[in-house]
């Protein structure tokens, strides 16, 4: 039963002031909606809003006790309702703004209390406040940047820092590029240089489109020593592999290229026209960090020992990063990236030092990353999941291929140990005779999984779907997916029982103040967090045909396909970054406690969580679950 709220007490701003999106809105808008609201009673187990009514007629905001959803699809084994809604939350937001009757049975779990606005009212109060308008459409992505303003002021140390690797290229540049004919001579060319003070001029043809590049590094190597005559075109010398970026691009983005190719320079094209060039120089002051020196010093290492600095370097960075605020998705790409650098060079190292140097058996392999890596996904805790595809040369047996690549494998395995990343509990490495195989043993391998697959072996079996090829003939792993798609494709029985498996992994949501924890109050944030949306994507993705691996890739290429809303499809990627970040961060803490990168853990105590961060973890394990319906929906009977 309803009672209207006669006077405005400043208590009820204090209340909604404590949450989001009231603690955003402002203060006249907010005392409107105070104006249209009343205050309703239930009592614990009374039906509050079910499908049964239709479409809806009021807005709720729970101003005491709790409310829970019930949807069959969704219940857990326990009986759990599917979510839990306490203080300061509010529903049905989806009805409301779709205007259909709601998807689940909401019900008071305890004597509840609920501020209430006629739905007509609801829609005023959106057109009304725009933050109020941006929390409903987007209610994840919303308290995110609530919680990403928290974290950035707690890690802010100067206004100097507020740009970063999340700026658009276009932002960085100061001044216009300096640029050349084609027919420009290689004097003229350094007197421009030298006039400008630059470290960079262009070669640009009639029409402005980037033909080439000379640098200060160039001026040594490609004039200075080999003492080139000063008079002939500078087109001539100068390098024609350019590296093009729009200037809306981000930092990042000429950053991550930066590591993985060696290079000093980006150009920014727009309509095919020379607009910029950033430098490394310029990326610099938002890394802090050297992350090109770092990429150099690794691909130059001669040693073991030089690697294992570069190891502990990485480390390093990806803590600076995460102290600057660099979102998940591109810190774990970065350390990814650097990982992959770093294990190419162990390679390199092991390969050219055995009896196989040189050989054409050499020629014809790929090493394949598996699990995280795979799916550019590491981060400051991980161990090895690594495979090797190899071609059969005339005249020899796979058995006798694998027994010559069997040593160097297991001693680059070693190497990667003694660098930070921990041998495999499982043996899903490259020195395992079980994951050393033909292209036409990985065909069969993979066909018996998806003709004859067990529940048992397909749950041990799902990281290899994430492979990609690291180091070697990169043929091979294209190859090995190509196929792989078209063997999936119509397998409903094969696409079934991965779903059945991925769904035996359910959000840790409960009744009890939000969360089930285990016996020590803690959640795991990989495997109960990050894992079911892993899952999903790749269910999805192979369903789809879509060949990325890495998870928030896969939900969008196959969103298209599969046509799931992209608003859907948004929120599964902002819960899924926000676990990540929850995840890095407590690795982050745990470093700065003194503890080793191979000791770390993902395992967090919720209650240690301020108010903000769980209540977005919550509605991020909401988002999981409503993943998790989809698949169900898609994919079981």
């Amino acid at each position: 039963m309803g009672e209207n709220l006669s006077a405005i007490h400043p208590s009820q701003f204090t209340f909604f002031e404590a949450h989001a999106p009231f603690d955003r809105m402002e203060h006249r808008h907010l005392q409107w909606m105070l104006e249209h609201m009343q205050v309703a009673y239930y009592e614990a187990g009374e039906i509050i809003l079910t499908p049964a009514q239709g479409s809806i007629s009021r807005f709720f905001v729970i101003k005491q006790g709790a409310v829970h959803g019930e949807q069959e699809i969704a219940r857990t084994d326990e009986q759990h309702a599917w979510l839990e809604l306490v203080e300061g939350e509010c529903f049905p937001l989806g009805a409301l703004l779709s205007s259909r009757p709601v998807a689940s049975v909401y019900r008071a779990a305890s004597d509840t209390f609920c501020y209430e606005m006629a739905a007509v009212d609801f829609n005023t109060l959106l057109e009304m406040s725009a933050p109020f308008r941006d929390f409903c459409t987007r209610r994840i992505a919303n308290l995110l940047e609530h919680s990403k303003s928290l974290i950035q002021a707690r890690y802010t140390q100067s206004s100097a820092e507020q740009q970063s690797l999340t700026s658009p290229l276009a932002a960085l540049i100061s001044r216009a590029p300096v640029t050349c004919t084609e027919s420009t001579t290689v004097r003229e060319a350094l007197e421009m240089m030298q006039h400008h003070r630059v470290g960079s001029i262009v070669a640009v043809d009639s029409e402005f489109r980037p033909a080439g590049i000379l640098t200060l590094q160039d001026v040594l190597t490609r004039v200075a020593l080999p003492q080139v005559d000063l008079a002939q075109p500078v087109l001539g010398i100068m390098s024609r592999e350019l590296t093009l970026l729009a200037p809306q691009a981000q930092a990042h983005e000429a950053a991550m290229i930066m590591a993985q190719y060696g290079m000093r320079h980006v150009l920014l094209v727009e309509n095919g026209r020379l607009t910029g060039v950033v430098s490394e120089k310029d990326l610099f002051s938002l890394q802090r960090i050297g992350l090109r020196q770092l990429s150099l010093a690794i691909r130059h290492a001669e040693n073991l020992g030089e690697l294992r600095r570069s190891a502990a370097d990485i480390h390093q960075m990806a803590h600076n990063m995460m102290a600057q605020g660099v979102p998940p998705e591109q810190l774990t790409q970065f350390i990814s990236t650097l990982n992959d650098l770093l294990t190419m060079r162990i390679i390199e190292l092991e390969f050219s030092a055995s009896e196989l140097a040189g050989t054409e058996m050499l020629a014809s392999v790929c090493w394949i990353a598996l699990g995280s890596e795979g799916r550019f996904e590491q981060t400051l805790k991980t161990d090895q999941d690594n495979g090797l595809i190899f071609e059969v040369p005339n005249g020899l047996s796979a058995q006798q291929v694998r027994e010559k690549l069997l040593p160097v494998a297991a001693r680059i395995n070693i190497a990667l140990a003694e660098c930070g990343f921990p041998l495999c509990n499982g043996k899903i490495m490259a020195s395992n005779p079980q994951w050393c195989l033909s292209l036409q043993e990985w065909k069969q391998v993979f066909a018996g999984w998806v003709e004859n697959g067990t529940p048992k072996a397909l749950m041990h079996a799902s990281i290899f779907f994430d492979f990609r090829a690291l180091y070697g003939k990169a043929g091979l792993a294209d190859t090995l997916r190509t196929w792989l798609m078209g063997e999936v494709k119509g397998k409903s029985r094969f696409l079934y029982q991965m779903a059945e498996i991925a769904l035996q992994n359910r959000p840790p949501l409960g009744l009890v103040r939000d969360f089930v924890v285990s016996r020590e109050k803690t959640i795991d944030l990989k495997l109960n967090g990050i894992t079911p949306f892993v899952d999903a994507a790749r269910i999805f993705s192979l369903a789809a045909g879509v060949t990325a691996t890495n998870t928030v890739s896969r939900l969008r290429a196959s969103a298209e396909q599969l046509r799931f809303r992209p608003m859907e499809v948004d929120a599964w990627v902002d819960a899924l970054l926000f676990i990540q970040v929850l995840r890095l961060r407590h690795h982050d803490e745990l470093s700065e406690q003194g503890m080793a990168d191979t000791e770390l853990d993902n395992r967090i105590d919720p209650s240690q969580l301020n108010e903000l961060d769980r209540r977005i973890l919550k509605e991020a394990f909401r988002q999981a679950r409503k993943l998790q319906s989809r698949l169900a929906m898609e994919y079981q009977q």
